[in-house]
């Protein structure tokens, strides 16, 4: 491997002014032949809060390898990461979205300070994944993600089930059509070993899109945490971030309009989160490249919704790895006409290219052919309306509601809204709203995950709807609008929303709309007056301070 190529690191190892620097490399014991390689960073988003990243160590061991192997040196270090399933329903959810600007935050400073080559950047739970992509755009070295993997399905009376499956239950238990010995079974055998949640949720939804972008290498993303062949993805991805290096294959070239149109098209193709409306602005807005929501409604409108995944369908996401893996959905997107083939990918290969080598397992049923299509449009509807003036998100994946009408229930906190539907006081026709969780008003932008799933469990799945300025998990299911914006504690119409209003959801319209005329809302909002903040000192009130709309990504940079 050339010295040439080491254009960054010869910066604080090189000259006898480096001796200082060189000397304390060597009290970890690298060598001068090591010194002399090029210096990959691998920033390792392991942690001992969940499963999703608690494998990472192992992986991150032989990625390391990878990398001596391919003539480099790494240097691994670690940044934090936050349990969206083991915060959910708590204060300590609203930590969950402001830890996606600290681990791009710590990613990118660690890079810059010790002057990497390259970076390859591990990442399993939610935040991780769009967290160190937005690293790698804004230090655009020759670098790469390794996603984790998924966990496998846990078993419970014969069927595969995964966390969506608990959180239901709790719904289930409060209604008393589970008995809490059923609940404590599916909770002990829901999380069989390590790995991020199993159907397309957030996490694999990222990974799916991440992969399609180019910015994770083709046939890594969708190997499960524990399969077998996981340790030599990662070896490999040693390799890769090698080869970028020498071939100075970068994130610019990588991450472009076309690129990010590509991942949108994943995500609407497999009925992925809602999440990844939010995450995908975000990196957009760190390579310079404008998106909007609105893009995201164009592209799906014209995706055909292929994957049979939970939490609308069947399938968890080792059965897509079984069925063809994420190359195969590259391929049906080709094969649509909708793929944007000629983008690199850090293979250096063409996305295109990728897609012409899937290969598709005889039989399976995870990923439709574009013949039968689950829905002929893709999983992502954006509305907007008199309660959404610059947007909200709905998934459609799984169900066939395209209207709803019914009388407002309004929560100003989540806590609150989880307590009302334990209490069976949620109707049939009802709307819950659940405000002030927003970026700023939370702060943080809670997921709303117990309630969403308390309601469904409690058998209110298909007859009732929810709107929140908050966020849904990649497990949601059923009619429900989040990231509504303006978010209330800016003084977003949802602010202006009281018991029984009637509140109107058309699909096909794009719609959200409150039966009350643009005079009404504002003679409303002459009263209203911002909320005090929740936290007036350390990292959540620094984020509150600085944070953008949902509609914006939610950034802080």
């Amino acid at each position: 491997m050339s010295s040439d190529l080491r254009k960054q690191s010869h910066t604080i190892l090189d000259g006898p002014d480096r001796a200082p620097a060189r000397a304390m490399l060597k009290g970890i014991g690298l060598t001068d032949e090591d010194l002399r390689k090029p210096i990959i960073g691998v920033a390792n988003t392991w942690i001992e809060t969940m499963p999703c990243n608690y494998h990472l160590r192992r992986l991150s061991a032989r990625v390391k390898e990878g990398i001596r192997a391919a003539g480099g040196t790494p240097i691994e270090y670690n940044t934090i990461a936050i349990s969206d399933g083991i915060t959910m329903g708590t204060e300590g959810m609203k930590t969950s979205l402001i830890s996606r600007e600290i681990v791009a935050d710590s990613i990118e400073l660690v890079a810059r300070g010790h002057f990497f080559d390259g970076v390859v950047a591990l990442s399993g739970c939610d935040k991780t994944i769009p967290g160190a992509v937005m690293a790698l755009a804004r230090l655009n070295l020759p670098s790469l993600m390794l996603y984790g993997g998924s966990i496998a399905p846990g078993q419970h009376k014969g069927h595969d089930v995964t966390i969506q499956d608990v959180f239901e239950a709790v719904g289930a238990v409060a209604k008393g059509t589970m008995s809490t010995d059923e609940l404590k079974v599916l909770e002990d055998h829901a999380c069989p070993g390590p790995g991020a949640c199993g159907g397309q949720f957030t996490a694999n939804t990222m990974a799916t899109a991440f992969e399609i972008m180019g910015i994770s290498f083709m046939g890594s993303a969708d190997v499960p945490a524990e399969d077998v062949d996981k340790d030599a993805v990662a070896f490999e991805a040693g390799r890769v971030v090698m080869a970028a290096l020498e071939n100075d294959i970068r994130p610019d070239q990588v991450i472009t309009r076309e690129s990010i149109e590509n991942a949108i098209a994943a995500v609407a193709v497999t009925g992925g989160s809602t999440n990844a409306v939010l995450h995908l602005i975000a990196v957009a807005r760190e390579m310079g490249i404008p998106l909007n929501m609105d893009d995201f409604d164009r592209i799906s409108s014209k995706t055909p919704l292929l994957a049979d995944l939970k939490p609308g369908g069947k399938y968890v996401a080792s059965d897509m790895h079984q069925a063809g893996g994420i190359r195969l959905v590259a391929k049906r997107l080709l094969d649509a006409g909708i793929l944007h083939p000629n983008v690199m990918t850090v293979s250096g290969l063409t996305i295109g290219e990728e897609a012409l080598s899937a290969k598709e397992t005889t039989g399976q049923q995870v990923l439709r052919p574009l013949s039968n299509p689950i829905k002929k449009t893709g999983g992502l509807v954006i509305l907007k309306g008199n309660l959404a003036p610059e947007g909200c998100v709905i998934k459609v994946a799984g169900y066939e509601r395209l209207l709803h009408q019914g009388p407002a229930k309004v929560f100003d906190c989540e806590e609150a809204a989880f307590a009302a539907v334990k209490a069976n006081q949620i109707q049939p026709g009802d709307v819950v709203v659940i405000r002030y969780e927003g970026p700023k008003g939370g702060p943080g932008m809670r997921e709303m995950l117990g309630v969403t799933a308390a309601i469904v469990g409690a058998g209110l799945g298909d007859s009732v709807a929810l709107m929140t300025d908050g966020r849904f998990s990649g497990a949601t299911r059923g009619l429900m609008a989040g990231h509504v914006a303006p978010e209330a504690a800016v003084g977003g119409p949802i602010a202006a929303l009281r018991e029984g209003d009637t509140i109107s959801f058309d699909i096909e319209k794009r719609t959200l709309n409150v039966a009350l005329s643009d005079a009404e809302i504002q003679e409303r909002m002459k009263d209203w007056k911002e909320p005090i903040p929740r936290y007036k000192s350390g990292v959540m009130a620094k984020y509150a301070r600085h944070v953008s709309s949902a509609s914006e990504g939610a950034m802080t940079s």
